[in-house]
Protein backbone atom coordinates (compact mmCIF):
# COMPACT_ATOMS: atom_id res chain seq x y z
CA UNK A 1 0.00 0.00 0.00
CA UNK A 2 1.66 3.23 -1.10
CA UNK A 3 1.53 6.13 1.52
CA UNK A 4 3.32 9.43 1.59
CA UNK A 5 3.89 11.93 4.76
CA UNK A 6 1.07 14.87 4.55
CA UNK A 7 1.69 17.89 5.98
CA UNK A 8 -2.09 19.09 5.79
CA UNK A 9 -5.40 18.66 4.20
CA UNK A 10 -7.32 22.37 3.59
CA UNK A 11 -11.17 20.76 3.01
CA UNK A 12 -12.15 23.76 1.30
CA UNK A 13 -10.10 26.47 -0.20
CA UNK A 14 -10.29 28.90 -3.07
CA UNK A 15 -6.95 30.29 -3.58
CA UNK A 16 -5.44 27.02 -4.73
CA UNK A 17 -7.21 26.85 -8.31
CA UNK A 18 -10.73 27.50 -9.96
CA UNK A 19 -13.77 26.80 -7.97
CA UNK A 20 -13.77 25.24 -4.01
CA UNK A 21 -11.11 22.61 -4.17
CA UNK A 22 -9.50 20.25 -1.86
CA UNK A 23 -5.90 21.11 -0.90
CA UNK A 24 -3.39 18.31 -0.07
CA UNK A 25 -0.16 19.41 1.09
CA UNK A 26 2.83 17.22 0.72
CA UNK A 27 5.84 16.90 3.18
CA UNK A 28 9.38 17.31 1.61
CA UNK A 29 10.92 20.10 -0.49
CA UNK A 30 13.75 19.57 -3.05
CA UNK A 31 14.50 23.86 -2.99
CA UNK A 32 15.57 25.82 0.27
CA UNK A 33 13.76 28.97 -0.37
CA UNK A 34 15.27 31.99 1.29
CA UNK A 35 11.55 33.48 1.68
CA UNK A 36 9.96 30.01 2.44
CA UNK A 37 6.64 31.19 4.58
CA UNK A 38 5.99 27.42 5.82
CA UNK A 39 9.81 25.56 6.43
CA UNK A 40 8.39 23.61 8.46
CA UNK A 41 7.68 21.25 5.36
CA UNK A 42 11.16 21.37 3.10
CA UNK A 43 12.61 18.01 5.10
CA UNK A 44 11.56 14.99 4.51
CA UNK A 45 10.36 13.23 7.42
CA UNK A 46 7.61 12.52 9.83
CA UNK A 47 6.76 14.74 12.57
CA UNK A 48 3.93 15.48 15.21
CA UNK A 49 2.27 17.81 12.81
CA UNK A 50 2.19 15.55 9.72
CA UNK A 51 0.39 11.99 8.65
CA UNK A 52 1.45 9.01 7.03
CA UNK A 53 -1.18 8.47 4.95
CA UNK A 54 -2.46 5.88 2.04
CA UNK A 55 -4.46 6.95 -0.97
CA UNK A 56 -7.15 5.09 0.74
CA UNK A 57 -6.98 7.55 3.34
CA UNK A 58 -6.75 10.63 1.33
CA UNK A 59 -10.07 9.32 -0.91
CA UNK A 60 -11.65 8.55 2.66
CA UNK A 61 -11.30 12.39 3.09
CA UNK A 62 -11.84 13.43 -0.23
CA UNK A 63 -15.26 11.17 -0.18
CA UNK A 64 -17.04 13.39 2.59
CA UNK A 65 -16.61 16.69 0.93
CA UNK A 66 -16.17 15.54 -2.74
CA UNK A 67 -20.16 16.82 -3.35
CA UNK A 68 -18.98 20.55 -2.25
CA UNK A 69 -15.93 21.09 -3.99
CA UNK A 70 -15.00 21.35 -7.96
CA UNK A 71 -11.72 19.40 -7.35
CA UNK A 72 -8.29 18.49 -5.79
CA UNK A 73 -5.30 20.50 -6.24
CA UNK A 74 -1.66 18.56 -4.40
CA UNK A 75 0.62 21.13 -3.27
CA UNK A 76 3.54 20.85 -0.97
CA UNK A 77 6.32 21.22 0.19
CA UNK A 78 6.67 20.02 -3.51
CA UNK A 79 4.15 17.48 -3.58
CA UNK A 80 5.92 16.09 -7.14
CA UNK A 81 8.18 14.46 -5.04
CA UNK A 82 5.64 11.55 -5.06
CA UNK A 83 4.73 11.88 -8.30
CA UNK A 84 4.09 8.04 -8.59
CA UNK A 85 1.71 8.80 -5.40
CA UNK A 86 -0.19 11.49 -6.90
CA UNK A 87 -0.46 9.52 -10.66
CA UNK A 88 -2.69 6.50 -8.82
CA UNK A 89 -4.64 9.37 -6.68
CA UNK A 90 -5.39 11.69 -9.43
CA UNK A 91 -6.65 8.52 -11.37
CA UNK A 92 -8.86 7.46 -8.29
CA UNK A 93 -9.88 11.14 -8.11
CA UNK A 94 -11.09 11.11 -11.58
CA UNK A 95 -13.79 8.37 -11.21
CA UNK A 96 -15.93 11.04 -8.67
CA UNK A 97 -15.80 13.72 -11.62
CA UNK A 98 -13.25 16.09 -9.98
CA UNK A 99 -10.49 17.85 -10.92
CA UNK A 100 -6.89 17.54 -10.62
CA UNK A 101 -3.98 19.70 -10.30
CA UNK A 102 -0.60 20.27 -9.24
CA UNK A 103 0.99 23.73 -7.77
CA UNK A 104 4.97 23.04 -8.03
CA UNK A 105 7.97 24.51 -8.31
CA UNK A 106 8.61 22.70 -11.25
CA UNK A 107 11.72 20.46 -10.44
CA UNK A 108 10.00 17.64 -11.96
CA UNK A 109 10.31 16.78 -15.74
CA UNK A 110 6.16 16.96 -16.74
CA UNK A 111 7.41 15.91 -20.26
CA UNK A 112 8.86 12.57 -19.04
CA UNK A 113 5.99 11.69 -17.09
CA UNK A 114 3.02 10.70 -19.63
CA UNK A 115 0.91 8.96 -16.80
CA UNK A 116 1.05 11.65 -14.66
CA UNK A 117 0.25 13.82 -17.27
CA UNK A 118 -2.43 12.18 -18.25
CA UNK A 119 -4.39 12.11 -15.24
CA UNK A 120 -3.45 15.78 -14.46
CA UNK A 121 -5.59 18.70 -15.76
CA UNK A 122 -3.73 21.65 -15.09
CA UNK A 123 -0.43 22.71 -12.97
CA UNK A 124 0.18 26.02 -11.33
CA UNK A 125 3.93 26.60 -11.61
CA UNK A 126 6.23 28.93 -9.32
CA UNK A 127 9.09 30.21 -11.63
CA UNK A 128 10.74 32.07 -8.74
CA UNK A 129 13.27 33.54 -10.77
CA UNK A 130 14.08 33.91 -14.26
CA UNK A 131 18.32 34.18 -14.57
CA UNK A 132 20.06 31.10 -13.78
CA UNK A 133 22.05 32.28 -11.10
CA UNK A 134 19.77 34.26 -9.59
CA UNK A 135 17.69 31.19 -9.17
CA UNK A 136 20.16 29.06 -7.79
CA UNK A 137 21.38 31.76 -5.20
CA UNK A 138 17.35 32.10 -4.18
CA UNK A 139 16.82 28.25 -3.93
CA UNK A 140 20.19 26.23 -3.87
CA UNK A 141 18.51 24.84 -7.16
CA UNK A 142 19.04 26.46 -10.95
CA UNK A 143 16.16 26.80 -12.72
CA UNK A 144 16.79 24.99 -16.40
CA UNK A 145 13.99 22.29 -15.50
CA UNK A 146 11.15 24.77 -14.28
CA UNK A 147 12.00 26.79 -17.53
CA UNK A 148 11.42 23.75 -19.59
CA UNK A 149 8.34 22.82 -17.93
CA UNK A 150 6.72 26.10 -18.46
CA UNK A 151 7.36 26.03 -22.35
CA UNK A 152 5.99 22.51 -22.14
CA UNK A 153 2.83 22.87 -19.96
CA UNK A 154 2.08 25.85 -22.17
CA UNK A 155 2.46 24.16 -25.45
CA UNK A 156 0.29 21.06 -24.19
CA UNK A 157 -2.64 23.33 -22.76
CA UNK A 158 -2.07 22.63 -18.78
CA UNK A 159 -0.09 25.50 -17.61
CA UNK A 160 -3.48 27.19 -15.57
CA UNK A 161 -1.08 29.58 -13.65
CA UNK A 162 2.76 31.03 -12.82
CA UNK A 163 3.18 32.45 -9.65
CA UNK A 164 6.47 34.84 -9.01
CA UNK A 165 6.99 36.12 -5.12
CA UNK A 166 8.32 39.51 -5.64
CA UNK A 167 11.46 40.61 -3.21
CA UNK A 168 12.97 44.17 -4.20
CA UNK A 169 16.34 44.71 -4.49
CA UNK A 170 17.26 40.80 -4.00
CA UNK A 171 15.71 39.86 -6.95
CA UNK A 172 15.72 41.01 -10.68
CA UNK A 173 11.50 41.20 -10.55
CA UNK A 174 11.23 43.29 -14.06
CA UNK A 175 13.37 40.73 -16.17
CA UNK A 176 11.97 37.62 -14.96
CA UNK A 177 7.68 38.64 -15.67
CA UNK A 178 9.58 40.46 -19.34
CA UNK A 179 11.32 37.12 -19.76
CA UNK A 180 8.50 35.46 -18.75
CA UNK A 181 5.87 37.31 -20.64
CA UNK A 182 8.61 36.14 -23.82
CA UNK A 183 8.95 32.74 -23.19
CA UNK A 184 5.41 32.05 -23.17
CA UNK A 185 3.72 34.88 -25.82
CA UNK A 186 3.15 32.37 -27.93
CA UNK A 187 0.68 30.62 -25.13
CA UNK A 188 -0.57 32.65 -23.20
CA UNK A 189 -4.12 34.03 -24.62
CA UNK A 190 -4.40 31.17 -26.44
CA UNK A 191 -4.54 28.88 -23.06
CA UNK A 192 -5.77 32.03 -20.81
CA UNK A 193 -2.42 31.42 -18.81
CA UNK A 194 -2.77 33.42 -15.90
CA UNK A 195 0.47 35.35 -14.46
CA UNK A 196 -0.19 35.81 -9.90
CA UNK A 197 2.59 38.17 -8.57
CA UNK A 198 2.92 37.35 -4.82
CA UNK A 199 3.78 40.22 -2.65
CA UNK A 200 6.93 38.86 -0.37
CA UNK A 201 5.72 39.37 3.57
CA UNK A 202 8.04 38.07 6.16
CA UNK A 203 5.53 36.01 7.96
CA UNK A 204 6.69 32.24 9.06
CA UNK A 205 9.96 32.89 7.20
CA UNK A 206 13.00 31.88 9.19
CA UNK A 207 14.60 34.66 11.29
CA UNK A 208 17.54 34.66 9.16
CA UNK A 209 15.33 35.49 6.03
CA UNK A 210 13.73 38.04 7.51
CA UNK A 211 15.29 41.20 6.13
CA UNK A 212 13.68 41.46 2.59
CA UNK A 213 11.80 44.74 1.95
CA UNK A 214 7.99 43.83 1.52
CA UNK A 215 7.25 45.72 -1.63
CA UNK A 216 4.76 48.56 -1.58
CA UNK A 217 1.35 48.38 -3.56
CA UNK A 218 2.66 51.18 -6.03
CA UNK A 219 5.36 48.92 -6.66
CA UNK A 220 3.21 45.48 -7.17
CA UNK A 221 0.72 47.71 -9.47
CA UNK A 222 4.06 48.62 -11.71
CA UNK A 223 4.84 45.00 -11.93
CA UNK A 224 1.34 44.21 -12.82
CA UNK A 225 0.95 46.68 -15.79
CA UNK A 226 4.54 45.58 -16.87
CA UNK A 227 3.34 41.91 -17.20
CA UNK A 228 0.00 43.20 -18.97
CA UNK A 229 1.94 45.12 -21.21
CA UNK A 230 4.43 42.44 -22.37
CA UNK A 231 1.18 40.05 -23.12
CA UNK A 232 -0.47 38.48 -19.85
CA UNK A 233 -4.32 39.38 -20.34
CA UNK A 234 -4.96 38.05 -16.63
CA UNK A 235 -2.54 39.39 -13.87
CA UNK A 236 -3.47 38.71 -10.16
CA UNK A 237 -1.79 40.67 -7.50
CA UNK A 238 -1.61 39.09 -3.94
Amino acid sequence: MKKAIISKIINSSVVDGPGNRMAIFFQGCNFNCMYCHNPETIVNASTNDTKMMSIEDILSEIKKYKSFIRGITVSGGECTLNADFITVLFKEVKKYNLSTMIDSNGSHDFSKDNELMKYTDSVMLDIKAYDREEHKKLTGKYNDMVLKNAEYLAKVGKLYEIRTVIVPEFLSNKETIKSIANLLIDYIKKNNIKYKLIKYRPIGVREEYKDFRVPNDEEMEELKMLALKNGFEEVIVI
